[in-house]
């Protein structure tokens, strides 16, 4: 078989992928063959081979329905290289569950009016490096002590986190971190979430306090440099890189890496993105991988 078709639900959702099963045995020619479970009743592949380039339309089509109508995470791939040796990910509202900068101005007092640039920026009618320096300028002052306890307080893994990078790297791959936020917020993170390495942009201090963002900023086309930088370091192709975010910042490296997968992402990434997911937490990057849940390293999430 040449493709595969993956559905993964939601933990604890009732019976859709048997619905969805169901739904795509005729359109697949899948006749009496049963899928290969990833996990029982949360993930599953269907390998399948399209009579053509428009039959293989017709599938992705198919998939993309029985997604948004069944309330499931559905993507279709090439079998061969799906499983990768590189991950490079976004942090905020991806690797963590929220926009550092956020929560550094609800602290601040300012959350509504950085929250309305950070979404702005993330859907794409901002550009990121002005929005992020209107960002800054507006939190000039705030008391690097205080960085602290957004880390300490405000900051939580998205469900799924610790098992991607652990499995992933007991795999032999290399996991890393790259984000349009602060190193203060990815250091820790990379380490509490078990990447190899991470980047992101700098705040500059005076006086124990923010007074701006160091330059150059990094950006989309940066996270993009990262990606085939880290590639290369391996000796690995863009083509055997699984990417993931949530960001406009975050497409040019999805579009480069062998999987991009759109992880409960603005609707022009979702749109872009080879693969989406809205409803499974992240280790459904995993299954997208072939990786069943036996396979699965342990990572305390």
């Amino acid at each position: 078989m040449s493709h595969v078709l993956t559905l993964i639900a939601a933990p604890g959702s009732d019976d859709l992928l048997g619905t969805a099963i169901e739904e795509v045995r005729g359109p697949l020619q899948l006749g009496e063959r049963e899928p290969f479970w990833l996990a029982a009743g949360q993930a599953c592949d269907i390998p399948f081979r399209p009579a053509s380039d428009d039959a293989l339309e017709g599938a992705r089509s198919l998939a993309q329905r029985l997604a948004e109508t069944l309330k499931l995470d559905a993507a279709i791939q090439p079998v061969e290289g799906r499983r990768k040796r590189l991950l490079v990910a976004d942090m905020d509202s991806t690797i963590i569950q929220q926009e550092c900068l956020d929560e550094i101005a609800g602290l601040a007092g300012i959350g509504p009016q950085i929250a309305a640039i950070t979404e702005r920026a993330m859907q794409g009618e901002l550009n990121f490096e002005a929005a992020l320096r209107e960002r800054i300028s507006l939190l000039k002052g705030f008391p690097l002590a205080s960085l602290q306890q957004v880390l300490e307080e405000r900051i939580t893994l998205t469900p799924g986190a610790r098992q991607l990078t652990a499995t992933m790297r007991a795999s032999g791959a290399r996991c890393v971190l790259v984000s349009g936020g602060f190193t203060f917020f990815t250091g820790a993170v990379a380490m509490l979430a078990g990447f190899d390495a991470h980047f992101g942009n700098s705040f500059l201090v005076e006086d124990d306090a923010v007074t701006g963002v160091a330059e150059p900023i990094l950006g989309q086309e940066a996270k993009l440099a990262t990606l085939k930088a880290e590639a290369t370091a391996m000796g690995v192709a863009p083509s055997e890189a699984i990417a993931v975010g949530d960001g406009a910042n975050d497409l040019a490296m999805l579009k480069a890496a062998g999987l991009g997968v759109a992880f409960r992402a603005k609707p022009i990434v979702a749109r872009e993105a080879a693969a989406r997911v809205d409803h499974g937490d992240l280790t459904a990057l995993l299954f997208l991988q072939g990786y069943k849940h036996s396979e699965f390293a342990a990572g305390d999430d």
